[in-house]
C-alpha cells in the first residue's frame, strides 16, 4: 500500500519527538508496516542489510517486553512497538544474495564475458567484504587490524577490521533505517520513541533470538498524548557541532 505524506521530509524531522506517553488508541497495522519497508530503503554498508525488524502488535508479548524495559511509560502504554535488530552473523547469507542480484543485472554469460565494472562488483562481494567479515573470535580480526595499520603507514585503507569493528558497521546501518522509520511514522502523524533501556537478553529470549543477534533499539508507537513530550526540544547550539572547512 501507498503511504501519502501528511509532512514533508523537513516537516516530519521537526514534528518527531521522542513520545513518553501515548493515547490509547489502535494504530493501522499496514501503515505500520509500510513504515518499516520505508526504513530498508536505508543507506546501509556495503548493502549488507544486517537488520531484522519486529512489529509487535500482540498484547502479551508487549506486556512481556514491557516488563523487560523496565515498565517505562513509552512502552507501558505503546500501542504497538518495533524492534530493531542487528544481525552482523547473516553477513555470508546478505553476500550470497548481493552476488545473485548482481548476476541478474548482469545477466547470464560465462565470468570472462563480465565488463570490468561488472568484475570489481562481484569481486567486491566474493573476496573483500568475506575478508573484513570473517572472524574466529576475534583473533583473525586483530591480525587484520594490525596488517591494515601497517599497510596505512604507506597509503590509504579501511582501518576497521575488527570484531568489534564490524558489530559496530551493523548497528550503525540498523540506526539508519530506524530513524528512517521513525520519520516515517511521523509523516503520517503516527509517534514513536526508541527506547534503549532493556534487558537485552530477555528480549531476545521473547523473540526467539540467536545469541549473535543484537538488538539495536526498540520503538515504542502509537498517538501522542500531549503530556507524553516531556518538555521543549533542546539541543546545544548549532555553532557549537557545525564546522564548515
Amino acid at each position: 500500500m501507498d503511504i501519502v505524506n501528511e509532512r514533508s521530509v523537513s516537516e516530519a524531522i521537526k514534528y518527531r519527538r521522542s513520545v513518553r506517553v501515548f493515547k490509547s488508541e489502535a494504530l493501522d497495522d499496514d501503515k505500520v508496516k509500510e513504515c518499516i519497508r520505508l526504513a530498508t530503503l536505508a543507506p546501509t554498508s556495503s548493502n549488507m542489510q544486517l537488520w531484522e525488524f519486529y512489529q509487535i502488535t500482540t498484547p502479551k508479548v508487549l506486556e512481556q517486553i514491557t516488563t523487560a524495559s523496565f515498565n517505562q511509560n513509552a512502552a507501558k502504554t505503546a500501542s504497538q512497538m518495533v524492534i530493531v535488530v542487528a544481525r552482523k552473523d547473516l553477513w555470508k547469507k546478505r553476500v550470497e544474495s548481493n552476488i545473485a542480484f548482481l548476476k541478474s543485472q548482469f545477466g547470464d554469460k560465462s565470468t570472462a564475458d563480465y565488463s570490468k565494472r561488472e568484475k570489481f562488483a562481484l569481486n567486491y562481494y566474493q573476496k573483500i567484504v568475506p575478508t573484513l567479515y570473517f572472524d574466529f573470535i576475534g583473533i583473525l580480526g586483530a591480525l587484520k587490524f594490525l596488517a591494515f595499520q601497517i599497510i596505512g603507514i604507506f597509503k590509504p585503507i579501511y582501518r576497521e577490521a575488527r570484531l568489534s569493528d564490524m558489530r559496530i558497521v551493523a548497528q550503525k546501518s540498523a540506526a539508519l533505517a530506524a530513524q528512517n522509520f521513525m520519520i516515517s511514522m511521523a509523516a503520517i502523524n503516527y509517534d514513536t520513541c526508541p527506547m534503549e533501556g532493556f534487558d537485552s537478553l530477555r528480549i531476545k529470549k521473547i523473540l526467539n533470538l540467536p545469541p549473535a543477534a543484537e538488538i539495536n533499539m526498540i520503538i515504542g508507537c502509537g498517538i501522542r498524548e500531549e503530556s507524553g513530550v516531556y518538555g521543549e526540544r533542546f539541543r546545544v547550539p548549532f555553532e557549537e557541532v557545525f564546522f564548515k572547512i
